[in-house]
């Protein structure tokens, strides 16, 4: 996925929700194949968007937007609305979650299970075989694994990615214990330029925009995108806060180039606020 990326340079910094093993390091090296990577932990994702709006600690940034069993994770939209950051690419992960201990814990030794608390609920079907082990919500998929390693807790397991496992010397107890197998998070590239048809080419484009209060509006723009081509693919409204009952929207739709800046041009005077989050390549699906 090289065209979500300046390619120019052979490392690139890249900060990430998380820390070092998370699946978000992975959908990062991911994106960036072949490049060598400086990985920043960031602990939340307003920090994370912080990092890639200074410019000065990290290139780009990789930060969860969708997840199929999760569904959207609406504080990140606010944010993409309200920060200078554009998106550049996108790419889609399997995620795979393991249960990891201390090299030589067996499973019944174990009463307490540690992950974040997205991890634990796509686990939990797991878990009803062994009601002695204590689940118990963490900040960080990774970040627990490397607790119980660092902490030499042969009583604690955790639940990450097998990236995490390598990295701390855990071993997987159980691989793959996720209840649903087609458990798949959508990540977004994030870089700090202002989104142009002119310097960043591709056929997936992510807008936000407000109508006016009125019967018909939103149709008004869906209509307009069918009108030009444009294969929408995401939907998605928050509350626009200090106008009860008004919304933003924001859309993801699929395009080609002379549609693309068509559609655009003819959205923008139908909506009462109007901004491109970005134009980049569809993204690839990575198991």
């Amino acid at each position: 996925m090289e065209s979500t990326a300046q390619t120019n340079n052979d490392s690139a910094s890249v900060v990430i929700q998380g820390y070092r093993g998370a699946f978000h390091e992975i959908a990062a090296r991911s994106a960036f194949p072949g490049r060598e990577l400086n990985i920043i932990p960031a602990h939340t994702f307003d920090e994370l968007v912080d990092c890639v709006e200074d410019g000065k600690k990290a290139d780009f940034g990789l930060m969860a937007i969708e997840n199929t069993l999760g569904g959207s994770i609406m504080r990140n939209y606010r944010l993409l609305s309200d920060s200078d950051v554009s998106i550049t690419g996108e790419i889609y992960l399997r995620i795979k979650q393991n249960l990891m201990v201390v090299p030589g814990t067996r499973l019944e030794d174990l009463n307490e299970v540690q992950s974040h608390p997205m991890a634990i609920a796509q686990c939990r079907k797991f878990f009803r075989d062994y009601p002695h082990i204590r689940l118990v919500e963490a900040a960080d998929t990774a970040l627990s694994a490397k607790h119980i390693k660092e902490k030499k807790l042969t009583d604690v397991g955790a639940i990450a990615s097998s990236l995490a496992a390598d990295l701390y010397g855990l071993d997987i107890l159980a691989e793959g214990i996720e209840t649903h197998k087609k458990n798949h998070t959508r990540f977004l590239v994030l870089h700090k330029e202002t989104p142009s048809r002119q310097s960043r080419p591709g056929d997936k484009v992510s807008v936000c925009f407000a109508t006016r209060h009125e019967v018909g509006s939103l149709h008004s723009v869906l209509a307009v995108l069918g009108a030009y081509g444009a294969n929408l693919t995401k939907i998605q409204s928050t509350p626009i806060i200090g106008k009860p009952w008004e919304y933003l929207f924001y859309v993801d739709f699929i395009s080609s180039d002379l549609g693309c800046q068509s559609a655009i041009d003819a959205i923008q005077p139908i909506t009462t606020y109007f901004k491109i989050l970005g134009i980049y390549p569809q993204g690839k699906h990575f198991e």
